[in-house]
């Protein structure tokens, strides 16, 4: 199973497997990683799943698509590397996958 770290934004470093099919935001939720509310439950409709994809990701991951677009604009901080973490699959090749996850969430 793939290893996703999610860093807090203290800092703090918690690594979880995910398994391969689910979302980033599943695999928070069942690991309890702080800081990912996840009030929709994966539908795309409430931005509070919201990290920032490690640099060294970004391009590996790809860009949101235009309806997550549209809910990241009820995001705070928004950045370049921004992704709805229920929108993101995961895959074996994303084993070893970072996200940080913002100070709060929208």
């Amino acid at each position: 199973m793939p290893t996703i770290t999610y860093v807090q934004p203290d800092g703090v470093r918690l690594d979880v497997e995910g398994q391969v099919g689910s979302t980033v935001m599943e695999t928070a939720i069942m690991n309890g990683v702080r800081g990912i509310v996840a009030e929709c439950g994966g539908a795309c409709t409430c931005a509070t799943c919201h990290v920032y994809v490690d640099a060294d990701w970004a391009e590996k991951v790809g860009g949101p698509s235009m309806m997550e677009e549209d809910m990241l604009d009820f995001a705070f901080a928004v950045k370049p590397t921004s992704r709805l973490s229920c929108q993101i699959k995961v895959k074996p090749e994303f084993d070893g996958l970072v996200v940080h996850v913002p100070e709060r969430q929208g």
